[in-house]
């Protein structure tokens, strides 16, 4: 039974330290998410010039 409960709690922590280390963007997602950013509002704001435009 010590064994099991061991084994039960160790595994507990394995997922929950698995889980939080994993919800957090690196550095390099963050500027990857920028730049997608930065090119939908290009994109955008063309689009609003070209509806203007017309």
């Amino acid at each position: 039974m010590n064994t099991l409960l061991k084994l039960t709690l160790s595994t507990l922590l394995f997922f929950s330290l698995c889980f939080a280390t994993g919800c957090e963007k690196s550095a390099s997602d963050k500027a990857e998410d920028a730049v997608e950013d930065a090119a939908d509002a290009v994109e955008d704001a063309a689009d609003n010039m070209q509806d203007a435009v017309n």
